[in-house]
């Protein structure tokens, strides 16, 4: 299949065009470093193929690096039928430096170039326009302006790459100065040229940023901006989440009065309703933690944020780049971990990678909302506007950012810096206030709580099952004395230490494949001594139970520390390319949680 290869600098929009072309969802943020691999869709007959953005082809960062080796590699190829170069059309000189040097490169191996000027639309907005048909002359590449947010002139584009890929042209190759220097000055001078003033760009931009980049107002604003990222989880996500907790139950009734008292009717009353149905309430909160993100991804807050970070970070051996990492991992730290290589330090990357899995995961949310609904009361406020519950989240959270640093500070004294080059400045493209693309970011949201059920799901099941097997067999025993009792009692002095009895041993030990398996796996555990009970009564069961305040809060805090998901070793053992280090990491953060829980328990 002939391909189409993508490239362009990083915030220049191929990411999102590349989802409007092949009518994929591939992430699409305002900040550099979001497509960290090599994206591929089908667009016609063709393949296309998203390549990670470059400032230029002598490649820095880890993705600017498989740009470059994907962009030579592909080049050569006979399957390669047309090189398509993005340009933002309200940066255009620092686009035309990658532009005019993949240009190059393609004519030496006789592929055409198409060059797309994008963002068209805010050089009309500000009452400016770019003359494409003189660029396209000066470049000897045709030069079509669009808009891939507002589709304003798309579809022409798209036929014109189309007619290029099925009658690529021959080029003749040019032996002009090709030199660093010299690709820089005839940036500068069709910018110059044809481009738009960049002070009018810039001026409301730098207005903005006077305020959000101010050492006080701007810490504030961050600091309110975290906040109300993490009260909102509870916040906005409340409706949906009672909404869905009231449909598993009326289902769960419903589905019980169809089936005969019995085996069968226990099964789906404990395994599955009170099991597998137990963590779907949580999905809300997983979708508003999604949505913010994606907010302060798509308005380019991010790159601000990033930039404010910088100092605090550098104090424990990172950078402003290891904050967007940080933050994605609040969603999951599996693409979080693959964001790090946009770190050029190997110190400072390995760093960020191994303390990613301190950030608090959207795994963790049905473990929080659970123990913050036993320990905290619903209608408690903080400083008698705030939710306590959410207060109680943005706590948790914060917990974990700050033993993030603690260990970040630890491993910036105790790792070896062998590989450590020079250190680089930290440099970062701020990137234009836009508002987001509601299309894709919806899709994003609509995504992410389907991929979590996806993923939560089939463990759930298995961990359900297995236990309502074990719990239920000898038939007419107690829950006690019952196959999972007797495991549950052989492993309960490990656990009561933390003030836990055996119930909850065995749901830690369960949720060691993955945290959320915990919520669901108590829930079976609960819900067989009442199988009428279902998850809207489990917060009010564990409650009852009598779980101290000190067992509670030390429960809790292990689940932000302890790392427990097989995927992120996998993960950590892919990126670092070793095995040793990944598992011990996981290892070290179970013993770090269990002391740390215990210690809790100590003391409260």
């Amino acid at each position: 299949m002939q391909r189409i290869l993508m490239v362009g600098k990083p915030n220049s929009g191929k990411s999102l065009l590349f989802n409007q072309l092949t009518g994929l969802r591939q992430k699409v943020a305002n900040y550099p470093g979001v497509t960290v691999e090599v994206k591929r869709g089908r667009c016609e007959e063709f393949e296309v193929v998203d390549l990670p953005g470059t400032y230029s082809l002598s490649g820095l960062t880890r993705d600017e690096e498989i740009a470059v080796a994907e962009i030579k590699r592909a080049v050569e190829s006979e399957d390669t039928a047309l090189v398509l170069c993005l340009l933002d059309a309200t940066r255009l000189e620092r686009s035309l430096v990658v532009g005019l040097q993949v240009q190059k490169l393609a004519r030496e191996h006789n592929k055409s170039v198409l060059f797309a000027l994008n963002f068209i639309d805010e050089v009309r907005r500000f009452g400016e326009d770019i003359d494409t048909w003189a660029l396209s002359e000066e470049l000897g590449s045709p030069v079509v302006a669009l808009s891939a947010r507002t589709l304003d002139g798309l579809h022409e584009f798209k036929q014109t790459m189309l007619e290029m890929a099925r009658a690529p042209q021959l080029h003749r190759v040019s032996h002009s100065d090709s030199s660093a220097e010299s690709t820089v000055r005839r940036s500068r001078e069709l910018a110059s040229k044809f481009g738009i003033q960049l002070d009018v760009v810039l001026k409301n931009q730098n207005s903005v940023d006077r305020f959000l980049l101010n050492s006080w107002s701007g810490s504030l604003v961050f600091l309110a901006v975290m906040f109300v990222l993490f009260q909102s989880i509870f916040t906005l996500a409340a409706p949906l989440m009672d909404g869905v907790e009231a449909l598993i139950g009326d289902t769960a009734v419903g589905f019980a009065a169809l089936l005969p008292e019995g085996v069968v009717a226990d099964f789906f009353n404990d395994a599955i309703f009170g099991g597998v149905g137990s963590f779907l309430v949580f999905v809300p909160q997983i979708m508003v933690l999604t949505l913010i993100i994606g907010l302060l991804e798509d308005s380019g807050y991010l790159a601000r944020a990033a930039l404010m970070c910088h100092r605090p970070l550098s104090f424990v051996g990172l950078s402003g780049r290891s904050f967007i990492p940080y933050l994605s991992g609040h969603a999951c730290a599996i693409p979080a971990i693959m964001a790090a290589r946009t770190i050029e330090s190997p110190h400072k990357r390995l760093i960020t990678m191994m303390t990613i899995p301190l950030m608090s995961c959207s795994a963790r949310l049905p473990v929080y909302a659970l123990l913050i609904a036993v320990l905290v009361p619903a209608n408690a406020t903080f400083l008698g506007m705030f939710n306590l519950q959410g207060a109680a989240f943005f706590g948790l959270y914060l917990f974990g950012i700050v033993m993030a640093l603690i260990v970040s500070q630890v491993l910036n004294r105790l790792l070896p810096r062998d590989l450590e080059q020079s250190d680089m400045p930290f440099i970062l493209e701020l990137p234009t206030y836009r508002m987001p693309h509601w299309k894709p970011l919806m899709h994003r949201v609509a995504n992410s709580g389907w991929m979590f059920i996806k993923r939560a799901a089939p463990i759930i099941f298995v961990v359900s099952v297995g236990i309502w097997v074990l719990g239920y067999f000898p038939l007419n025993s107690s829950l006690e004395n019952s196959w999972l009792g007797a495991v549950g009692h052989y492993i309960e002095p490990v656990f009561a230490p933390l003030g836990l009895d055996w119930r909850y041993g065995v749901a830690i030990l369960m949720s060691f494949l993955a945290r959320e398996v915990f919520v669901g796996a108590l829930g079976t555990l609960f819900g067989m001594d009442d199988a009428e009970d279902n998850v809207a009564g489990l917060a009010e069961k564990v409650q009852a139970d009598g779980l101290t305040l000190g067992a509670g809060l030390g429960l809790v805090l292990f689940y932000v520390v302890a790392l427990q998901c097989v995927a992120t070793v996998a993960m950590i053992r892919g990126e670092t390319g070793s095995s040793k280090l990944a598992w011990g990491l996981y290892v070290a953060y179970g013993v770090m949680a269990y002391a740390i829980a215990v210690l809790v328990n100590v003391l409260i």
